[in-house]
């Protein structure tokens, strides 16, 4: 059976200081590529295998531009989220399905409620119940589902790893990572994701952060748009206050973060990092990716502190700030 790196392969990432006691330690594997493309920095087995959950997105949502998909601006930016379920971000899909024939029926992502707490609160309140349109990766379902309409694929079935979409989003992840998929999994949200190593991961996010929407090459030009298209509303890739959107708002970086643990940031530059938290968790990912860019010199480290004043780090013991989530040894 194939699995990810083991816990000899990785490096302490950020440890949990909770009143001067170190209460717990994140391990994983981290890479940092030049604005050339370039391995400048490793930290544990970068070579090994990972599934990207959501930092998968800005590839598949390249494909289904690819696949004839025609979005722009915002409905663009959401194809690649991973979104906190507002009224807003709902509202954005909703338009998606609707000028494609589409209904929220159509969607093969399970129904969920939103995880921004305001808006959550208020559908209870309003005695709502949750729904495919809420859940975090709607954004990307239906520009899957754009892109079945777009090219007379069928809409049934768009899941399925042997249908045509799929496979299409398959070639272009192979495209843009420049290696071949080692395994196909289920991600959460049904949608089958693909195990690639972490350089690989790193090298197609490089290629999608510094893209230039005048190369002659299309899937370049889509990879440009994508980016502009997030940095210009960088509350659709995540929401108000939540880690990924604070990264684009203060640093100016393109990130996307994933389930188990998984991020992926590129600085202005071109400088990138992705990273594999071994324990999943992505509560030190934001400060990790953004400290390496640092460190590499792609962004300023008062920026960063800044950042990381705005993150959910502290650690709170009665009520009170009683440590923080720091960096590890390992980088």
């Amino acid at each position: 059976m194939l699995e990810t790196l083991t816990v000899q392969d990785a490096v302490e990432l950020a440890v949990v200081e909770r009143s001067g006691f170190v209460e717990s330690r994140h391990a994983g594997a981290a890479v940092v590529l030049s604005p050339e493309g370039e391995v400048v920095a490793r930290h544990g087995n970068i070579d090994a295998l990972i599934l990207p959950r959501s930092s998968l997105k800005p590839l598949q949502a390249i494909a289904c531009i690819t696949a004839g998909a025609p979005l722009e601006g915002e409905q663009l930016a959401l194809s690649t989220a991973s979104h906190v379920g507002t009224d807003r971000h709902a509202e954005v899909v909703r338009e998606v399905l609707t000028q494609g024939g589409l209904t929220e029926d159509d969607l093969g992502c399970p129904e969920s409620w939103p995880s921004d707490t305001s808006t959550r609160d208020e559908l209870v309140r309003e005695h709502g119940v949750p729904t495919r349109i809420r859940m975090n990766c709607s954004g990307k379902h239906a520009a899957m589902l754009r892109a079945c309409v777009a090219t007379g694929w069928p809409t049934d079935g768009y899941l399925d790893p042997a249908h045509p979409l799929q496979v299409h989003i398959r070639e272009v992840v192979e495209r843009l990572t420049g290696e071949r998929v080692a395994h196909t999994s289920v991600d959460g949200c049904g949608a089958p994701v693909h195990a690639i190593t972490l350089t690989g991961l790193a090298r197609a996010i490089h290629r999608i952060g510094s893209a230039s929407e005048r190369s002659p090459f299309a899937l370049h030009r889509v990879a440009g748009s994508l980016v502009r298209a997030v940095k210009e509303s960088p509350w659709t890739i995540e929401g108000p206050g939540r880690p990924d959107t604070l990264a684009i708002e203060k640093l100016g970086v393109f990130a996307k973060g994933g389930a188990e643990g998984i991020m992926v940031m590129v600085a202005p530059n071109g400088t990138t990092v992705a990273l594999k938290m071994l324990d999943g968790s992505a509560r030190a990912s934001t400060l990790v990716a953004a400290t390496l860019l640092v460190r590499a010199g792609a962004l300023q480290e008062a920026d960063v502190a800044a950042l990381a004043e705005a993150l959910p780090l502290a650690v709170l013991g009665g009520g009170k700030d009683v440590g923080a989530i720091r960096l590890g040894s390992g980088i």
